[in-house]
């Protein structure tokens, strides 16, 4: 005798939820670093476990976790502060992607192929994000593209260096975004500028343009 569709959706299992402390921690940490809960804000333990539907027990853990990343500051019986990005961490971000995002364009000789055509699909990408205004997907694609360069150059050990800076980068790159609108357009002209001098095999051209590209988050954070 055969089931019915309403009878085997029963007997199926239900899809396994994951535990509620990576849920609590995932809703945090998106709502950080697409700025939804921006630097300055207090977040209660209760309204977050309302939030997302879970008890308190789970929300501390999160918050801990995401405190040990250095995005929140925890304040017992008060809650948890969301951490403005400051003008000294900005500064190390770009001394530290400086380091590591020229070595690597001088290594790519030659530029591989499938990094050009990568390059290209991450600009199409920023173009169709910056014409919807979404700036959190904006600053995604444009980690992309320097990983996949960083990447390319072929050291393990470097690129999970560059890869250990992704949650602060994403969160910079909202914040400066917000701050300095113009930048969409320039961020894309710059990217394009990248991509021409790998496709023209200057690395030297490439390395001074991946600098003058990384280096304006300084000029914005100390306010020229």
């Amino acid at each position: 005798m055969n089931q019915s569709p309403v009878a085997t959706a029963a007997a199926e299992p239900a899809a396994k939820q994951p535990p509620a402390a990576e849920r609590v921690y995932t809703h945090v940490k998106r709502a950080v670093l697409d700025r939804s809960y921006e630097g300055g804000t207090l977040l209660s333990e209760g309204e977050l476990a309302e939030a997302v539907g879970v008890s308190r027990t789970p929300v501390r853990e999160a918050l801990l976790r995401l405190e040990a990343e250095g995005l929140l500051k925890l304040y017992p019986k008060k809650g948890a502060l969301v951490l403005p990005v400051s003008a000294q961490e900005i500064a190390d971000v770009v001394e530290t992607r400086l380091l590591v995002e020229r070595h690597a364009v001088l290594k790519l000789e030659p530029v591989p192929a499938w990094l050009l055509s990568r390059l290209e699909e991450l600009l199409e990408e920023q173009r169709g994000h910056a014409a919807a205004g979404d700036l959190a997907a904006f600053a995604m694609v444009d980690r992309s593209f320097h990983a996949e360069i960083v990447r390319a150059a072929g050291n393990r050990i470097m690129s999970h260096l560059y890869d250990q800076l992704r949650d602060r980068q994403l969160r910079m790159g909202v914040a400066t975004m917000h701050a300095d609108p113009g930048r969409i357009a320039k961020n894309i002209t710059e990217h394009t500028e990248i991509l021409d001098a790998l496709r023209a095999g200057d690395a030297g051209a490439a390395a001074a343009l991946v600098e003058r590209h990384v280096s304006w988050v300084n000029h914005l954070a100390r306010g020229e």
